[in-house]
């Protein structure tokens, strides 16, 4: 009840105002008398106070900790949402710079060209790729094996691009701190050699991710894997794991071991640089690797990987360095002009016989090598072919990998004595037989005196004794009976092809001519006197086996008569026999003309029998003369190490022709001196009276490039002694000094 002073006075509510007439605590605020349990004192609020201040800090720190946790997850969702994005884009840019889908093709792989003998021997793989393709199937089990155990382990489980096998890469360059480590798949690898450039660029990477997805689309596991074995490049030339195996261990894939397969897959790291060619040591420890990895993978068992690791480090054969590369490089000249250009791989069918090239690459090389430095010879060349022109053998060179030059179809050199058959065949094709008389004696032709090898002259003689016996007199007598041109006009039809020049000289050889076509000028004397084309290509298939060309010819036209071919053959084996090739005999009957040209710049010699006919030449690529080395001496050698080998359980046959020579030499002597011995004449020797002569178709001083033709000057022989030309002809003295062909052309011929 209110006061009396308060009486009849209204009261407002207040909050917050003053005390007045009101309690304190009207505030509407509850106060501790209110509550339903007694109010704690002081101590145990603070001390509640504390714990519910530190669990709080406690919490805060807790969601601090995960809030940036969560900002940082958000913000990596944000920016990946973003990135995603960003390379989308770049994917979706670069791939609409690529063709279509539906245009991609897999490009043709560079045909190869598989060359072989006649008995299906293989003589060299050429082409871009250096190798023909081969299925999985026709390979080595290990050379796959080995390959996906180093360079793509996950091959068969992944769809083109291994996320993981980059991630392990990425972690391994990141733990090395350099690139050890690639993170390619094979897919991509063959995607890049296929279609791409090798720059490392975005957008070739990007290119390359879309062409490995699609060739995983496309094809196979199996047929990428086939695609890549034979396309990559495994180092000296080689494409593909067939032109490898072939080009460092000499055997087809096939036939490759466990340590062979681990060195090929050891390449795909650096080919150069681990070539067993060029570092074998280097190429056995990666090979050591791989093999590793593939005992890892489960690949190859303990005792597999330890008689593996045994094998030493060879070193692979210098790159092409038989003989028969000069055969592949023939073919390959000559195959465009037959069949033009293919896609497809080919074969080759060659004339050649493997066995005989190897045998007559061995008859040149050691004969060089024995006789180099003495003689003074660094180069020899031989071919051999058959009757109907067919190439059996074909050795350009003493050491292919030194120098690719083939002498034996691209050197042009003065054939010396080798051409004098033409000369007297063209002699008996008017009239004259191997009976017939000329006198060997000093003779001037123009202003040019042809000298017989050491100035020895033999008076009256048969043209079979000249032949045998290189007597140049007579040759050069003969020539201008017959005539020059009708000289060339002989040679050509049997079969040189190359321009000579008609003049006197020609009878001793002084048109240059190549060692192929004077070699097969000579078949017509073996094979019963029809032309023989010179051919190396038999057939070529593709690799569907369709007969792409093929050499049907039967024979050539007769270009001797049998006649004559009788009397050539008479003639030509006396030189064999007991003429300037005696060391040639080898119990098969055989006819042939051996060639030395002036100062032993080339010596040759062209010998045939019934089965084949050899050329032989030796000499140096610039010219310079060897030390006495004539067409007798290391010529003869090297053709009777071949033929005796090429005749081995081939039944004898006699050459074409029944004509017989009486075996009665001038002087009643049947034995000429040997043209082959060293010369009586010293230049050094003021007493001498000529020079050295020039092999066994030397002559002093040399022929003009043009000799002039006319009346034939000789003297009268009175004895078989040496007869010094100089006081023959011209009236040229006693030592007097050598003129050069330079000179008389230019001349200042003294």
């Amino acid at each position: 009840m209110a006061s009396g002073g308060d009486k009849g006075k209204r009261i407002e509510p207040s909050f917050g105002g003053d005390a007045r007439g009101t309690r304190a605590d009207d505030d509407l605020r509850a106060h501790e008398d209110d509550r339903a349990a007694p109010a704690p004192t002081h101590r145990k609020s603070a001390k509640a106070g504390s714990k519910r201040s530190r669990k709080n800090s406690g919490r805060g720190q807790r969601r601090g900790f995960f809030g940036l946790i969560r900002r940082m997850v958000y913000w990596s969702l944000v920016l990946g949402l973003w990135g995603g994005i960003a390379l989308g884009g770049i994917v979706i840019y670069f791939a609409a710079q690529m063709p279509q889908t539906t245009t991609w093709t897999i490009p043709d792989r560079p045909p190869n060209v598989k060359i072989v003998d006649v008995g299906g021997n293989l003589i060299a793989n050429r082409g871009t790729t250096g190798g023909e393709a081969v299925g999985l199937h026709d390979m080595s089990p290990y050379i796959p094996q080995a390959v996906i155990a180093i360079e793509d382990r996950r091959f068969y489980s992944h769809f083109g691009i291994d996320p993981i096998g980059l991630a392990r890469a990425v972690v391994a360059n990141i733990m090395s701190g350099r690139t050890v480590q690639g993170g390619s798949t094979i897919t991509q690898q063959l995607a890049k050699n296929l279609f791409l450039t090798p720059e490392r660029t975005i957008e070739r990477k990007v290119q390359e991710v879309l062409l490995a997805l699609w060739l995983e689309h496309k094809y196979s596991k199996d047929q990428i894997l086939e695609m890549y074995l034979n396309r990559v490049y495994l180092g000296s030339g080689s494409y593909g794991v067939a032109a490898a195996s072939r080009r460092y261990f000499d055997k087809p894939a096939r036939d490759v071991n466990l340590m062979e397969a681990a060195t090929l897959a050891g390449l795909l790291k650096a080919p150069s640089r681990l070539s067993p060619a060029r570092d074998p040591e280097a190429a056995s420890e990666r090979a050591k690797l791989v093999l590793n990895a593939m005992r890892e993978q489960g690949m190859i068992k303990d005792n597999e990987l330890a008689v593996a690791m045994s094998e030493p480090a060879t070193r692979a054969a210098a790159y092409w360095s038989g003989s028969e590369n000069y055969v592949a490089d023939r073919v390959m000249q000559e195959l465009p002009a037959l069949i033009g250009t293919t896609k497809n791989d080919v074969t080759v069918d060659t004339t050649v016989d493997l066995h005989l090239q190897k045998i007559g690459e061995e008859a040149i090389r050691d004969l060089i090598s024995a006789n180099g430095k003495k003689k003074k010879v660094s180069q020899g060349a031989l071919v051999s072919i058959d009757g109907t022109g067919a190439v059996r053998a074909m050795v350009g060179g003493y050491d292919y990998a030194n120098s690719q030059f083939d002498r034996a179809t691209e050197a042009k050199r003065q054939p010396g004595s080798t051409f004098k058959p033409f000369v007297y065949l063209s002699a008996l094709e008017q009239g004259r037989t191997p009976d017939s008389v000329r006198n060997d004696a000093p003779v001037k032709i123009g202003k040019w005196t042809p000298g017989n090898y050491n100035g020895k002259y033999f008076g009256p003689v048969t043209l079979a004794t000249a032949l045998s016996h290189s007597l140049n007199s007579v040759a050069a007598q003969l020539v201008m009976e017959v005539g020059p041109q009708t000289v060339v006009d002989t040679a050509h039809r049997l079969g040189i092809q190359s321009k000579l020049t008609a003049n006197a000289s020609l009878a001793l050889g002084t048109s240059e001519v190549t060692l192929l076509e004077l070699t097969d000028a000579f078949a017509p004397f073996a094979n019963g006197g029809y032309k023989a084309p010179v051919h190396i290509i038999k057939r070529v298939t593709d690799s569907d086996g369709k007969v792409l060309y093929e050499n049907t010819q039967s024979g050539g036209e007769r270009v001797i008569d049998p006649r004559n071919v009788g009397m050539m053959n008479a003639m030509l084996r006396r030189t064999v026999e007991d003429g300037t090739a005696k060391r040639g005999k080898f119990g098969w009957p055989a006819a042939g003309k051996t060639g030395t040209s002036q100062n032993f710049r080339d010596a040759w010699f062209i010998g045939y029998t019934a089965n084949l006919t050899t050329g032989v030449w030796f000499g140096n690529d610039d010219g310079t003369p060897m030390k006495h080395v004539s067409g007798g001496s290391l010529p003869v050698l090297a053709w009777k190490a071949f033929m005796v080998a090429a005749h081995k359980g081939v039944p004898v046959a006699e050459l074409p022709g029944n004509y017989n020579i009486e075996n009665v030499l001038p002087g009643g002597s049947d034995e000429l001196p040997d043209s082959n011995a060293p010369s009586p004449y010293d230049p050094n020797n003021p007493a001498g009276d000529m020079p050295v002569a020039n092999g066994d178709d030397g002559y002093w001083p040399p022929a003009p490039d043009a000799a002039p033709t006319g009346t034939i000057d000789s003297a009268p022989v009175a004895s078989r002694g040496p007869v010094p030309p100089g006081n023959v002809g011209d009236g040229l003295q006693p030592n007097r000094k050598s003129t050069t062909l330079l000179d008389l052309i230019m001349g200042n011929a003294e």
